[in-house]
């Protein structure tokens, strides 16, 4: 999308107090160096009513952030990754109902923890097998290395599953996942997991096509995302910004320099959290999902099929304060569903934040942020680069000054 010349009347929205989203990021957030920069937009109605950006994409470089900067979007991949799957349940080639061990055989018969550490679990049988809605729902019994909850998180740092590295293969990743067992069975509880990178996996199996190429080819081609991919190319590196971190005096500290970025040439293509993309890019994808899984003249994905995606599909109905494991998210968890790749709003009051029931979105590690609100037909694209993105609660605030603004 191009972000040039928003217009905040055409789009509904009231002028002195949209300007107020800038004013807090660069009063609150910029001009203390709490993070290096930032860029926003606002779209209602499929009108773009509000831009800013300030602040640095690279500080060391003194480089502005920018309409074309390269942010690492980390786990605003998952999303993207969930509407690749579904493009191939439209085709009748997958279910949700699935066990995922008829196209990964190695993942048929996984076992759940119940006490030891590596490598010798005490384990016992899962009441069922996991299914392609878990992943999607990350119900799967699966978690994340990051995790801090028991000897099995401990399991995936010791043996770095999922982390990107030489040699380091789909395979390698299901091979790993099969000598783990699951942290519960499969469907009884939510937790935040690698599920999406098996999503990944799932997409290369099913198409036979490598995992890349089905993005490129299924959606970044058609929603004209010319600047999305798993690695910087040598033509955006002067615009490819750097990620920080805060040190324990709360100074920005650099995290991952863009010019020598682990990033480049990576030849590992995470479903979970690998993608770089532009807010333009970022946008476009999130206009397709506002106009009912339609870009310009491209039925991308059916809208009935976006109304599945994005209904609470926990189990009972719940919310993931009810049902998560670990209580860590990209969301908060109280009033807020999950459906097949996005958290679902489904209690304003009890979430706390002015959104309305059936907004759905995520986030990314680096405190990027997106959501998509059908009954106001808005969108709002937040880019950063602080790691983590628990250290802020940019979404709420940008909630709260985004829907004041609303005419």
């Amino acid at each position: 999308m191009n972000i040039s010349n928003p217009d905040p009347s055409s789009a509904g929205l009231h002028k002195t107090r949209i300007a107020r989203v800038g004013e807090h990021l660069d009063g609150r957030y910029i001009k203390p160096r709490k993070i290096p920069g930032s860029i926003v937009a606002v779209v209602r109605g499929g009108q773009l009513g509000y831009v800013h950006s300030s602040g640095f994409a690279d500080i060391e470089r003194q480089r502005p952030v920018a309409e074309d900067t390269v942010f690492r979007i980390y786990s605003m991949t998952k999303p993207i990754t969930s509407v690749a799957l579904m493009t191939l349940w439209e085709r009748g080639l997958v279910t949700l109902t699935d066990p995922i061990g008829r196209f990964l055989p190695e993942l048929a018969d996984l076992r759940v923890w119940t006490g030891g550490s590596w490598p010798n679990f005490e384990t016992r049988h899962a009441d069922r097998p996991i299914t392609v809605r878990d992943l999607l729902c990350h119900t799967s019994g699966l978690t994340y290395d990051f995790m801090q909850a028991s000897n099995l998180d401990y399991a995936y740092r010791k043996l770095a599953v999922a982390r990107p590295r030489a040699g380091y293969s789909f395979q390698s990743f299901i091979d790993q996942l099969a000598g783990l067992p699951l942290a519960f069975s499969p469907g009884d509880r939510w937790n935040y997991s690698v599920a999406t990178d098996v999503l990944g996996v799932l997409v290369e199996r099913i198409s036979g096509m490598p995992f890349a190429s089905y993005l490129q080819e299924t959606i970044f081609n058609p929603l004209e995302m010319k600047d999305t991919g798993f690695s910087p190319r040598e033509d955006q590196l002067a615009r490819f910004a750097s990620s920080y971190a805060r040190n324990a005096k709360k100074e920005l500290t650099l995290y991952d320099d863009a010019q020598s970025s682990e990033l480049l040439g990576r030849q590992n293509h995470s479903g979970g959290g690998g993608l770089v993309s532009t807010i333009g890019d970022y946008l476009n994808f999130c206009a397709m999902l506002a106009n009912r899984g339609r870009f310009k003249n491209r039925q991308i994905i059916g809208r009935k099929t976006l109304d599945l995606m994005t209904a609470n599909h926990l189990p009972g109905d719940v919310d993931l304060a009810s049902i998560s494991m670990n209580g860590f998210s990209e969301t908060a968890n109280e009033g807020v569903g999950f459906g097949l790749g996005f958290a679902c709003k489904q209690d304003s009051v009890r979430g706390a934040t002015p959104a309305s029931p059936g907004t759905y979105y995520w986030g990314g590690l680096a405190s990027t942020l997106f959501w998509v609100d059908p009954a106001e037909d808005l969108v709002v694209v937040f880019m950063t680069q602080l790691l983590p993105s628990s250290t802020f609660n940019f979404r709420g605030q940008l909630e709260a000054l985004v829907y004041a603004a609303l005419e």
